[in-house]
């Protein structure tokens, strides 16, 4: 039995995830180069379109039927945190905010009382691949944050901060730093509703690399905690007393530290960390509240109001090839 070690488990698309989180799905998707119109220059007609999860050729359309991604959907009573680690995202919401990021950006919108966004992936290459790697991880709210305005905030890749240090060989340790504060070195603010706004619940949400044969010890935080450890790129890596193989993750003592030693090519790990909620969860689809009454208001509200329907022209809604990266904040509600 390992002494910082809980649990052992394995990775598929959706990653194990513990109270605070609900939800951690891990996009990695091989896309061609695109067709002009921001989609995959390749034949479409083998593929269970508006639900293709089926990795055909490296790459998956999801529920988009013309440009990878996921069109407009409705949220209500938690946050959603996309880290984009290589391609992009256009977002588009019913506030009549928009925005693309990626590349290294994270998105943290705060679905609060409801809304309806759109993320989809364009494709911007016309002449080689599109590939594609994020993740989205749902962070819930306390019941007393369900019904609060939505909002959104970009940490933008070339502001978030990143501890960057080298082992006693001279092999490099970064831990990019999107939640939770880390030798000194602070994250960029979250949005003021979140359960990772107060220090005290110690959310931590950190990328780790690992160059080959480099070392790093994970600091010990607070007891009571939920600390789990996403191996997700590399070979294989020594974590304290244990062997780990990509695309495993290890549920961890909180109050421990942990050593980490790379055995094989660069690994890259994804750090989720915080105090549980520990609150009764009602869940069904795109709404996560406390009770089952709770559940049956957010459809009939959502039926009603459409939580303030969709201004944009395309449930799918991708913006102008030529933009950069960009983020409009509609007017506060």
């Amino acid at each position: 039995m390992s002494k910082t070690i809980l649990r052992k488990m394995p990775l598929e698309m959706f990653w194990p995830t513990f109270d605070p989180f609900l939800f951690c799905a891990f996009h990695n998707d091989d896309y061609p180069k695109g067709n002009g119109e921001m989609g995959p220059d390749a034949p479409l007609n083998n593929r269970p379109i508006g639900q293709d999860f089926s990795g055909i050729d490296g790459w998956r359309m999801y529920h988009g039927s013309k440009v990878p991604g996921f069109p407009a959907h409705p949220h209500r009573g938690f946050e959603t945190v996309t880290i984009v680690n290589e391609g992009f995202v256009d977002h588009a919401d019913s506030m009549g905010a928009a925005g693309r990021y990626g590349n290294g950006d994270t998105q943290w919108m705060t679905a609060g009382r409801g809304i309806q966004h759109s993320e989809m992936f364009p494709l911007l290459n016309e002449a080689d691949r599109n590939p594609a790697e994020l993740f989205q991880i749902w962070l819930n709210l306390p019941s007393k944050n369900k019904m609060v305005p939505p909002h959104f905030t970009m940490l933008w890749n070339e502001d978030t901060p990143v501890l960057t240090k080298q082992d006693s060989n001279g092999n490099e340790v970064k831990v990019k730093v999107i939640a939770g504060s880390i030798e000194g070195i602070k994250p960029l603010p979250c949005p003021p509703n979140s359960w990772a706004a107060d220090s005290n619940n110690q959310v931590a949400i950190w990328l780790i690399d690992l160059a080959e044969h480099a070392e790093w010890t994970l600091p010990a935080a607070q007891a009571g905690l939920t600390r789990t450890l996403y191996f997700f790129e590399g070979e294989e890596a020594q974590i304290d007393d244990t062997t780990g193989l990509v695309n495993q993750a290890f549920l961890l003592k909180s109050e421990a530290e942990l050593t980490m030693k790379n055995k094989g090519k660069p690994a890259r790990f994804l750090l989720l960390q915080g105090r549980p909620i520990n609150e009764h969860v009602e869940q069904h689809g795109p709404f996560v509240m406390n009770t089952r009454a709770e559940l049956q208001q957010a459809f009939q509200d959502y039926q009603r109001t459409q939580f303030g329907g969709w201004p944009w022209p395309r449930h799918d809604q991708v913006h102008d090839k030529s933009k950069g990266r960009f983020a409009e904040h509609a007017e506060a509600n």
